[in-house]
């Protein structure tokens, strides 16, 4: 069943928990996160995102992430993630995408508000929920260098929220306040005074990037101070390739001959087993609302 991106966002804010979020550029881990929110029973959202083009393009995945999530028993939107460029986000709209993230956060803020805007009246008539960035978490989605100092973030400032959104006519807001994306070097450093301060100035579904490689104990105190959809990806591929090579080694060991459809059968029930797990860690001690 697919639900609009503010619907579903809802949703979490009433069980006071959070949603996961999971880029899905291949069949295995959609069926993966599909098959875990159908197990779970907690709504998710399932993400293309822009810079995944040249991995599998748009017109190839964003089809069967439709057609999938429609006979699903779960709930679920259908995201495009990290959007830069509006055509490209008028393509997701057109495939049936319920909701949508423009990434300005780069731009010069008054850019950002323009684009951000356009983008909302672009999703109106399709019915599809926006999402927005304020702040940047300086390395880009898709990257390996987390902490990387030549890309430093720079964190949401809540002085600038409530315009923010009032001028946009965004559903979600992702906030900057130090996670990143990609594999952490270190423990993130989470500034839990920056939510705190924003959800003080607007009270909408907070988003937190760079999700994967958190603690959960970070994960819990952000779910508080109102973060309600959490991105997930980076760590949970990299479970996946760590249970191919796995499977790779125990057959070289063994002298046995190993095929291809057993390495993504390997890769698949790695990622379910961790979509599970990290739905049940948003959940926050919700009950299954599905």
């Amino acid at each position: 069943m697919i639900l609009n991106l503010g619907d579903i966002c809802h949703i979490a804010e009433q069980h006071e928990m959070a949603l996961a979020a999971f880029n899905v550029p291949s069949l295995e881990a959609l069926r993966a996160v599909l098959d875990a929110a159908e197990e779970t029973g907690y709504p998710v959202i399932i993400q293309h995102a822009e810079c995944h083009e040249e991995m599998v393009p748009l017109r190839v995945m964003g089809p069967a992430m439709v057609a999938l999530a429609e006979c699903s028993s779960a709930q679920v939107c259908v995201h495009l993630d990290h959007c830069e460029h509006l055509s490209y986000m008028r393509e997701a709209l057109e495939l049936g995408f319920s909701g949508a993230m423009f990434d300005g956060s780069m731009l010069p803020y008054e850019k950002n508000v323009e684009l951000s805007a356009y983008a909302a009246e672009m999703c109106a008539p399709y019915n599809c929920g926006l999402e927005c960035e304020l702040g940047s978490m300086g390395a880009r989605e898709g990257g390996d260098d987390a902490q990387n100092p030549a890309a430093q973030a720079m964190y949401t400032n809540p002085e600038l929220v409530s315009d923010f959104v009032a001028a946009t006519g965004l559903d979600i807001l992702a906030c900057s306040f130090g996670t990143v994306h990609g594999l952490y070097r270190g423990e993130p450093k989470l500034s839990i005074e920056i939510l705190n301060q924003i959800r003080e100035r607007v009270h909408i579904p907070l988003v937190m990037h760079g999700g994967s490689g958190v603690s959960d104990d970070d994960y819990r105190r952000a779910i508080e101070a109102g973060i309600r959809k959490i991105n997930y990806y980076t760590y949970g591929v990299k479970y996946a390739a760590e249970a191919v090579l796995s499977l790779v080694d125990s057959a070289r060991t063994a002298g046995t001959t190993l095929y291809w459809h057993d390495m993504t059968g390997a890769a698949y029930e790695r990622m379910r087993q961790d979509a599970v797990r990290v739905m049940t860690v948003f959940a926050n001690g919700a009950a299954p609302v599905c």
